[in-house]
């Protein structure tokens, strides 16, 4: 790594404070984590790498799982899943239900809908039979894309969260599955996630048509919530993992822990709005201003510039103002090719009492790799120069 320090910020009115009063949020929830996506700033953390039972939050696994099968063009939303007498004959009852039947041929869309909107733990076992031959397989798949996100203290035992002594998951580690689903698919998060509600199924008797709403306690609560997941067994009490937008800014929560439906809803609405009011953010760099340049070996040019993809900011309390080191961070010299916008270092933001952000910085045009003589004089400059 090459850390430079660029410049020292210091904060508009003198008065300020040099270290912030910051922001509390008293909850009775054991687990308590914020994250602000715009810039990867943890806003609170309560027990975040403590292993709990998940619930029916991880069922947000199973649905990265399938979004990335989609993606990568293993499976397709129309496809037909049929669900299995067995399955059927578990898990018509066993808690949550989209109220499938047996050997209906229902769709992964649906399947989906089912998951995400009425936290069926039907439809995620025909699903995870269905894409991955056995649920123990798709079971697999979800914790091979654990290991790929870095999850540290979470293993998954089935498809649904059901209680299980060798499924656990973090606070820290659910709020990573919500933001890599968020970022990685996009598309298909804005498609399922936030539907008020969603019809499958049929009353006995009557045959009328069943229809259930989100259980997610933001929803028409809190503007701009769009996701994602509420867990409820004996062991794990109530929980839910949420995101929200506002103005340009998402923010991502995980409670966990809670003793009743109604707590969960007050403690979900009262922590982001807490999030988004007594958190701001202050504009860093704008989107294409060069905040350096790195160098670059074996390339056509000595060196690239470096820009933030977007706008860069830091959350801070709301009203504060102090000063902030800013450093470029970046592990270098950085072999060509480069791509243009390719992301090559960090601006690493220090401010006292808050904690450090990093924001990731691209590069403002490609760099071929330099012809044959262009790389002797590459070697040269590094190797003998040192620079």
């Amino acid at each position: 790594m090459r850390p430079l320090i660029l410049v020292l910020l210091m904060s508009a009115t003198a008065s300020t404070a040099a270290v912030p009063v910051m922001p509390a949020f008293d909850t009775p929830a054991p687990y308590a984590y914020m994250k602000d996506l715009s810039n990867g700033m943890v806003l609170l953390d309560k027990g975040a790498d403590t292993p709990m039972p998940p619930a029916s939050m991880g069922k947000m696994m199973t649905v990265y799982v399938a979004f990335d099968m989609i993606t990568r063009g293993e499976a397709k939303l129309d496809q037909k899943v049929t669900v299995r007498p067995e399955t059927w004959t578990k898990w018509h009852s066993q808690g949550s239900t989209m109220f499938l039947s047996v050997n209906e041929q229902v769709s992964v869309e649906n399947l989906l809908h089912g998951i995400i909107t009425l936290s069926g733990n039907d439809a995620c076992v025909t699903l995870g039979e269905g894409l991955g031959g056995t649920e123990d397989q798709y079971v697999a798949l979800m914790n091979r894309a654990a290991a790929k996100m870095g999850l540290k203290g979470s293993h998954f035992a089935n498809t649904n969260g059901w209680p299980d002594p060798n499924e656990m998951v973090t606070p820290r580690d659910l709020a990573i599955i919500a933001e890599r689903t968020i970022k990685d698919f996009p598309a298909l998060y804005k498609k399922f996630y936030g539907t008020p509600s969603f019809t499958w199924g049929k009353t006995l008797g009557k045959g009328d048509d069943i229809t259930q709403a989100n259980r997610n306690p933001l929803l028409g609560r809190v503007a701009g919530a769009d996701g994602l997941k509420t867990g409820h067994t004996e062991e794990a009490g109530y929980g839910f993992t949420g995101s929200a937008e506002q103005d340009g800014r998402r923010l991502v929560l995980v409670l966990a822990g809670l003793k009743s439906f109604n707590e969960r809803i007050s403690q979900s609405v009262a922590f982001m709005e807490w999030g988004f009011r007594a958190w701001t953010q202050l504009p860093l760099v704008e989107a294409g201003q060069e905040v350096g340049r790195a160098e670059v070996w074996m390339g056509a040019a000595n060196d690239v510039g470096l820009t933030g993809a977007t706008d860069l900011k830091i959350t801070v309390p709301r009203g504060y103002g102090a000063e902030r080191k800013v450093t470029l961070v970046y592990d270098g010299p950085i072999k060509a090719p480069i791509a243009k916008g390719q992301k090559i270092a960090e601006l690493v933001v220090t401010t006292p009492g808050l904690p450090t952000a990093r924001l990731p910085l691209v590069a403002t045009e490609a760099v071929a790799v330099a012809g044959p003589f262009g790389r002797v004089g590459s070697a040269f400059r590094h190797l003998v120069m040192g620079k």
